[in-house]
C-alpha cells in the first residue's frame, strides 16, 4: 500500500506517531507520506517534547525512517497533489475542526487539503480522525458535508474495554482499529470476545 498520512493542529498527536510507528513496520505498506500542518508542529512541541521540522520524522519514530516520506503543508506540486500519483488512501490524524472544514469546503489551500480533495475525487479511502469536544453546529455539518463526499468520519474516542494500561496503548488499539478500517489489521489488536 501507498498511503498519505496528515497530522494537524489538534490535541492527540500520540495517536498520529502510533500511526506513524504501526505503518513504518508494515511489510505490506511500500510508502507513506506524511505533511504536519504549522498548527501541528506546535502541538507536536507541546504534547511531546519535540520541536522543529528537522529531523521530526526521526523524533516521532526514535529512529530514521525506512519508507515514510515528509512534505512541508504548503508544497501543494508534492506527488500527492495529483489524482495520478497512485495512492490507495488516506488518514488525517487527529484532524482539527480547521483542517476537516477545509477539507468539507474544498478549499485545497494546503497540501493536506489538496491531497484530501484529491482522495475524495479519486474515490479513495479518506478517513477523517476527528478531534475535538464538545462540537459544534458548523462542526456537524463540515463532518456531514465531508461524508457526504465520500470520507469516514472515525473521531478520536479510544475504547477502554480493553483496559489499556497508559495513553500509548490507547493509541495503538485506536490506530489498530482505524488500520483495519482502510484494509490493514494489525496483528495484536484487541478482539471483543464477550463470550470468553
Amino acid at each position: 500500500m501507498n498511503l498519505t498520512v496528515a497530522i494537524t493542529g489538534a490535541s492527540g498527536v500520540v495517536f498520529g506517531r502510533a500511526l506513524l510507528t504501526a505503518l513504518e513496520t508494515d511489510a505490506r505498506v511500500a510508502r507513506v507520506h506524511l505533511v504536519t500542518s504549522e498548527n501541528a508542529l506546535r502541538v507536536i512541541a507541546e504534547e511531546l517534547g519535540i520541536s522543529g521540522r528537522n529531523d521530526l520524522l526521526e523524533k516521532l519514530l526514535g529512529h530514521a525512517p525506512a519508507k515514510t516520506q515528509q512534505h512541508a503543508d504548503a508544497n501543494i506540486g508534492a506527488s500527492i497533489a495529483s489524482g495520478s500519483y497512485p495512492s490507495n488512501g488516506m488518514i488525517v490524524l487527529p484532524c482539527s475542526m480547521g483542517t476537516l472544514a477545509a477539507i468539507a469546503n474544498g478549499l485545497a489551500d494546503s497540501l493536506i487539503a489538496r491531497a484530501a480533495d484529491v482522495t475524495l475525487k479519486e474515490r479513495r479511502p479518506l478517513i477523517l480522525c476527528v478531534r475535538e469536544t464538545p462540537f459544534n453546529r458548523i462542526h456537524l455539518r463540515n463532518m456531514a458535508l465531508a461524508a457526504e463526499a465520500g470520507a469516514v468520519i472515525f473521531p478520536v474516542i479510544p475504547a477502554f474495554y480493553n483496559r489499556p494500561t497508559d495513553s500509548t496503548e490507547m493509541a495503538r488499539q485506536f490506530v489498530s482499529r482505524v488500520l483495519a478500517h482502510i484494509g490493514l489489521p494489525q496483528p495484536g489488536a484487541y478482539v471483543w470476545k464477550p463470550d470468553e
